[in-house]
């Protein structure tokens, strides 16, 4: 029996705890010094789904302009499902497996481990929707890239408290100007 898959909110945060300027930007971390490994590629290996918010999906479409480009996502995410969660309309990307979707995270949780057969599920962010998953009982995990640099101001990592009852330091990484740390995370106390 392998391991039991993680439901994992995996992303980059700056030192003062900001996913994104306050212009939904993440133009910050591309700025960062990259030593050459590429730390995504070995975590991505091991998801079988994930969801990301619409602010997210919104700025990565528009960033790589996938709707010219679709082969770009797939060269980055292959075939793997992706579940956006959004109140809006928004474009989706031809010939990629996407599934939009609103409200309770719940359901759309069994509906993504049943799509990844096995491997782990991606919260992608933003911080709203990796709260959300973490409220229900439903995030394993919390991994962040902290990187050498201030916003100021922007998207917090999460948008609410999260105790620290909750959460269980399991792993510190230095990767090359980059403190990745890794978080246990316990279900809400009922």
């Amino acid at each position: 029996m392998g391991p039991v898959p993680k439901t994992q909110y995996y992303t980059a945060t700056t030192i003062d705890g900001f996913i994104a300027d306050d212009h939904h930007s993440l133009d910050w971390l591309f700025e960062v010094a990259d030593d050459g490994s590429n730390p995504f590629a070995a975590f991505f290996a091991e998801v079988g789904a994930f969801a990301m918010g619409a602010t997210t999906y919104q700025w990565v479409l528009d960033h790589d302009d996938l709707l010219k480009h679709p082969e770009k996502w797939t060269a980055e995410y292959g075939d793997v499902p992706a579940w956006v969660f959004t109140h809006r309309d928004l474009p989706a990307i031809p010939g990629v497996p996407l599934h939009f979707v609103r409200g309770d995270v719940r359901p759309v949780h069994a509906a993504m481990t049943a799509a990844a057969a096995g491997r782990n599920l991606w919260v992608v962010g933003g911080g709203a929707l990796a709260a959300d998953f973490a409220d229900a009982g439903l995030l394993d995990e919390l991994i962040l890239g902290v990187a050498p640099v201030t916003l100021g101001a922007g998207a917090p990592v999460l948008p609410r408290r999260l105790p620290s009852t909750r959460l269980s330091l399991s792993a510190v990484e230095r990767r090359g100007e980059f403190a990745y740390l890794t978080y246990a995370v316990a279900p809400p106390a009922v």
